[in-house]
């Protein structure tokens, strides 16, 4: 996320790092270099130059600061104050109070509305306790409707729909009468979109809007189309008003111009930011977070959160008894991935991590490649995968069949986890992480060596 943004930023701060007090002369080079890694991640040039332009006077006003404060990290506490107040300042919330309450989705074709009213549905149920109803008021797209039907069921959503109804406004004041009748606290309405903003788009979510009188209305954006989705954005909050911004995406090739963008243009908080397509990726947004992110500080209190979700006391308890006896197995790992992939994407989790982002920036892991592992895991017997120094050659020749796998994969496999044992032990003293990262790499087919 943002890491050519991040990289041009650490090096335009760089150049004063070194300095033994800020300059008009070093300021001026920085702001020069700050800019130029603003305007090439797609933030608007006006943007580029307000934002810069108040870092500069604030660095300028700086004098009188603390010695014990170094010029370089003064200058990185300026970009990080500006930075959270271009992008909102705090967090806001959703507004779901009512009876029910009411959240219209809007956006564009292909900006992942769909997605992200699942997301939001399990979000809603999971964190909030909350009764969800869904209502497919896209009646154009081909099979939009079984999309939505899917992505509901798989979050233990309730859905509404009217396969014969070609009217979306019937269909989400039908959608409110039936929330209100069976009692659902909240209800999520999913609109049409189209490849590009005219006159009858913006006229039918107008009209869906004037007729169930939403709580919430949010406007979905997919982050990877930079400027564009700002001016998108714009279009849509002057002609419905809405309530916040969702970026979606922001696992891609994402520039940042969006983030640091939109809110500065439409006046409209962030409230959502989602990366991949598991249900489980949607976060709040939070200014103050991923200003840190972005200068490659991390997001350790997000990475926190994410663990909170998936810990179980009992169990990690557990586990550290082994790990300290070195009996961690092949039940415990898979244990250990099937908590990670709940987590997120496994790159995304580690570059909350601060410092981790130059560590895992080489290092290809692909969730999908914890399959292959998983393979090799399941052909192996329940002894087996509870006692690894069991594995022999003619055990691993029948592993390797029954996955689908060669012994030199297997025996790749194995070696990795062995190393892997190790370096869990070596993290108590807080050596070992690099190498811990190439071997997951490794093991999840990436530049580690392992398999593909």
């Amino acid at each position: 996320m943002f890491e050519s943004l991040s990289e041009k930023l650490e090096g335009a701060l760089k150049t004063i790092k070194g300095d033994a007090k800020l300059t008009e002369i070093n300021i001026a080079q920085s702001i020069k270099e700050i800019r130029r890694a603003l305007v090439a991640a797609d933030v608007n040039y006006t943007i580029a130059k307000d934002f810069t332009d108040k870092v500069k006077d604030k660095a300028l006003g700086s004098e009188n600061v603390l010695k014990a404060v170094k010029p370089g990290e003064l200058m990185v506490k300026i970009v990080m104050d500006e930075m959270i107040e271009l992008m909102g300042g705090q967090s806001v919330g959703i507004n779901v109070k009512g009876n029910p309450g009411v959240v219209l989705i809007s956006g564009l074709q292909g900006s992942g509305k769909t997605t992200f009213t699942g997301k939001l549905a399990k979000y809603l149920k999971d964190k909030r306790n909350m009764k969800v109803l869904v209502a497919a008021c896209d009646v154009y797209r081909p099979a939009a409707i079984d999309q939505l039907t899917v992505v509901a069921e798989s979050v233990g959503a309730t859905i509404f729909k009217e396969i014969d109804n070609k009217n979306p406004v019937d269909i989400a004041l039908k959608a409110v009468a039936y929330a209100q009748s069976n009692k659902f606290d909240v209800l999520i309405v999913d609109t049409a979109g189209r490849l590009a903003v005219d006159e009858e788009m913006m006229n039918e979510i107008a009209a869906v809007k004037d007729a169930i009188l939403p709580t919430e209305t949010l406007f979905v954006v997919d982050s990877m189309t930079g400027q564009d989705a700002v001016n998108t954005a714009k279009a849509f909050n002057d002609r419905i008003n809405f309530d916040g911004v969702v970026l979606t995406k922001l696992d891609g090739d994402t520039r940042g111009g969006a983030a640091l963008s939109v809110k500065y243009t439409v006046g409209k908080p962030i409230k959502f930011i989602s990366t991949g397509e598991k249900m489980e990726t949607l976060d709040v947004f939070h200014p103050e977070r991923m200003a840190q992110r972005i200068l490659g500080m991390g997001d350790i209190v997000s990475f926190v959160e994410k663990a909170q979700e998936q810990f179980d006391e009992v169990e990690a308890k557990k586990l550290e008894k082994k790990i300290k006896k070195n009996q961690f197995d092949f039940n415990d790992f898979q244990g250990q991935l099937n908590q990670i992939r709940k987590m997120g994407d496994v790159k995304s989790l580690m570059n909350m991590i601060p410092g981790m982002s130059k560590l895992t920036k080489d290092v290809d892991i692909d969730d999908k490649a914890f399959t292959k592992v998983e393979a090799i895991i399941q052909s192996m017997t329940p002894v087996e995968r509870a006692n690894p120094d069991l594995l022999n050659m003619s055990r691993k020749k029948r592993i390797a069949l029954g996955s689908g796998k060669t012994i030199h994969e297997v025996n790749m496999f194995i070696k990795q986890f062995e190393e892997m044992r190790k370096m869990m032990q070596m993290m108590a003293t807080g050596k070992g992480m690099g190498n811990m990262m190439r071997n997951m790499g490794g093991m999840a087919g990436g530049g580690g060596g392992g398999f593909r």
